[in-house]
């Protein structure tokens, strides 16, 4: 037994811990947990816990059902929402075959072989996402309207305001946890909140998002709200994003920095920006996985729906922030397609895998976007060679289905899974009838 896992038990019974959460998700980003007994924790960390894998979205054939959770000691937390005198932990899990083989379609398995990937070329990859949701009043029924909890726009102070007491007490529970947030707050929505997560590698980071997610509905029902992380929740609102700064390192530099040059970046960095820009088509359909991710992207409310890259422009797909000359480590670039609502796991997996492709093979970085990408005409942008990203589901699994780079990637049983789940999404999607052809019944 290795020292985190005898540090673990030994936690757990000082802390008088009755409940241990193993915790892991299904391919499309949902939190699966089991709770075992103090008693049984050694074992699993040996053994791992059984269960049945095809009752789980994409995890498994029927064929092939029984799996293994071993839980991940280096992720071991109280669940401080779970008070009283006896306490409740949870750790991540790694999904395992009865063989003791990592399985095929675990999402953080597939993040794990992509970081190996990096590895191998001698690169730790690290990110820093902001993630943004909305804040409802309470919803009773699912025909509940959505009232959101305030009227307040982008940076507003809301005296007495519930978001900023919402914010106080999510971010009080995440740091107790030890996940570390960099700001917080009102975004430009009514009702709509950001809270930004410190820089980690790409594994913590995905592990931490899972946290967030669970902290915030936590937060929200204590509170008396419903938190919503759908992409675009209201009509004529902006969406919900999750704007993702990435940057890679070799040890302790900065592979993105290169003193003197253009804005700092390093051919690396160049290539690693065209990487993504490149094979955006491709990823889009994992990182903006629901029929709502289109009506954010293509929705108005400046979020990013072309291939292009700029510094500091925020009409484009990728983003080089303002850098500070002194702080060479800092140098990174922001993928603003992401959402809320995307599997971390895989969705970093795809970002990274498509921008180390352009580092392998030496993409060019087309020529930046000075230019508000929105304000230009179609005629404008085909001359400048910027290209739209996927204008629905249906467009952007048409564009992975195609994809080497995202069926290697994700491995064959996630990608076949995810392709099928999705196209199912968009047929049942298709055959519906909205409020807005309702709304014309009487004109035609």
């Amino acid at each position: 037994m290795d020292k985190q896992q005898e540090y673990v038990l030994r936690a757990i019974e000082e802390r008088d811990v009755r409940f241990i959460r193993l915790w892991f998700t299904d391919v499309l980003g949902v939190l699966k947990s089991v709770a075992i007994a103090p008693a049984e924790l050694e074992g699993a960390f040996t053994e791992g816990i059984g269960f049945d894998g095809s009752s789980i979205e994409g995890l498994s054939r029927v064929s092939e059902s029984d799996l293994i959770a071993q839980p991940d000691p280096s992720t071991f937390q109280i669940l401080p929402w779970r008070g009283g005198h006896h306490g409740t932990a949870r750790m991540f899990c790694d999904i395992l075959t009865p063989d003791g083989q990592p399985a095929a379609a675990d999402p953080r398995n597939v993040l794990k072989r992509a970081l190996a990937k990096a590895a191998d070329a001698g690169f730790t990859f690290y990110t820093h996402p902001e993630v943004e949701f909305y804040l409802f009043q309470a919803l009773e029924s699912e025909d509940d309207p959505l009232v959101p909890v305030d009227n307040a726009g982008y940076f507003d102070h809301v005296a007495r305001g519930q978001g900023h007491d919402f914010r106080r007490a999510a971010i009080t529970l995440l740091e107790s946890m030890g996940i570390s947030v960099e700001f917080s707050h009102h975004e430009a929505g009514p009702g709509q909140n950001e809270i930004d997560l410190r820089y980690a590698d790409a594994l913590s980071t995905a592990d931490n998002i899972m946290t967030f997610r669970s902290v915030v509905k936590e937060v929200s029902i204590q509170q008396g709200f419903t938190a919503s992380f759908l992409p675009k929740p209201l009509p004529g609102q902006p969406g919900s994003g999750m704007h993702t700064h990435l940057s890679l390192f070799e040890g302790d530099t900065n592979a993105f920095h290169e003193p003197g040059a253009r804005y700092q970046l390093s051919p690396t960095a160049r290539a690693f920006m065209a990487g993504l820009l490149v094979h955006a088509d491709e990823i889009t359909a994992v990182t903006n996985q629901f029929v709502n991710s289109y009506k954010r992207l293509w929705g108005g409310q400046e979020a990013p729906n072309y291939r292009c890259w700029g510094h500091n422009n925020r009409s484009a797909l990728v983003r080089v922030p303002m850098y500070k000359p002194t702080k060479g480590q800092s140098v990174r670039v922001e993928y603003r397609a992401l959402d809320a609502s995307a599997n971390p796991y895989l969705a970093l997996a795809v970002l990274l895998r498509a921008g180390l492709k352009g580092v392998e093979e030496g993409y060019e970085l087309p020529e930046e976007a000075e230019d508000n990408v929105w304000e230009l005409s179609e005629n404008e942008r085909r001359a400048l060679g910027i290209q739209p990203l996927p204008g629905s589901l249906e467009q952007a699994v048409t564009a992975m289905e195609s994809s080497e780079l995202v069926a290697d990637t994700l491995g064959e049983q996630v990608f076949s899974h995810f392709l099928a789940n999705k196209k199912q999404e968009w047929r049942d999607y298709r055959a519906q009838v909205t409020p807005y052809e309702l709304s014309r019944i009487t004109l035609i």
